[in-house]
């Protein structure tokens, strides 16, 4: 199989447990093929699964890509439009798997994030980047719409920007990225690790339980109606105290500033 799905488990008093993600494909600027994807799909669902887990961080190999986007010789040999229903699925999964990761994911952007690549980083919840990255959807420029989590980037950046990057298929900077608010940081690339490690200590500091209820209620506020999404956060705010998360949150800050 061309690339691997590589899982480093990271746990350390000021972080909590963190899960690092890579996707490694290096060669190929970690485009993304069936394999991988039904791999990376897979790991995230056992990730999923682990209780303790207080974040992740999703990252592409080497200096040049996070993702590249999905592995275009694959795509121009697809036969049929039933063959390409069941690539692009496979691409969804890949998104729907890191929404459904219970716990905050960073996205590290060490480089291109194209296509299905910056869909993915649309799904994570939140994005920093190296001064060096680029973003762009591509797909029409090769005869293919961009679509599943592309329909992700109208929240994130605007209606008008969405169809500049959707229609002309243009490539903008991290600079831009940010001003655009597609990602929340930039960074140079050697700082990256460091800006990284600041998000997960803030993260670490706050409970665990917390913030897999904020994340569950966000997913909630993005489908719902105003009201609806307001009237949602009072289950969330009753299941905090499930746990004794609140009380002993609650008690140690107010002994600090007594």
């Amino acid at each position: 199989m061309a690339g691997e799905i590589r899982i480093e488990i990271r746990e350390a008093p000021e972080t909590g447990r963190v899960a690092f993600v890579t996707i490694a494909h290096e060669a190929r600027l970690n485009t993304l093929n069936p394999d991988l994807m039904r791999d990376f799909a897979a790991a995230l669902a056992r990730l999923s699964a682990d209780a303790a887990l207080h974040a992740a961080v999703l990252t592409g190999a080497g200096p040049k890509a996070f993702v590249g986007g999905a592995d275009i010789n694959v795509m121009a040999a697809l036969p049929d439009g039933e063959a390409a229903r069941s690539f692009i699925t496979l691409v969804h999964g890949c998104c729907r798997a890191v929404r459904d990761l219970p716990v905050p994911v960073i996205a590290r952007l060490n480089g291109w994030t194209l296509g299905a690549g910056l869909e993915l980083a649309a799904a994570c919840d939140l994005r920093i980047a190296a001064s060096h990255a680029g973003f762009g959807m591509p797909e029409v420029r090769v005869g293919i719409p961009s679509v599943v989590e592309a329909a992700l980037l109208p929240g994130l950046i605007g209606w008008g920007r969405a169809r500049r990057l959707l229609l002309l298929g243009e490539t903008i900077d991290a600079a831009e990225a940010l001003a655009w608010g597609l990602v929340e940081r930039v960074v140079p690339a050697e700082a990256l690790d460091e800006a990284v490690l600041d998000w997960l200590r803030q993260l670490g500091s706050a409970g665990r339980q917390a913030l897999r209820l904020q994340k569950a209620l966000i997913r909630q506020w993005e489908s719902l109606p105003l009201r609806e999404a307001v009237a949602a956060g009072i289950p969330a705010f009753a299941a905090a105290w499930e746990s004794d998360e609140p009380r002993r949150m609650l008690g140690a800050f107010a002994q600090r500033r007594r």
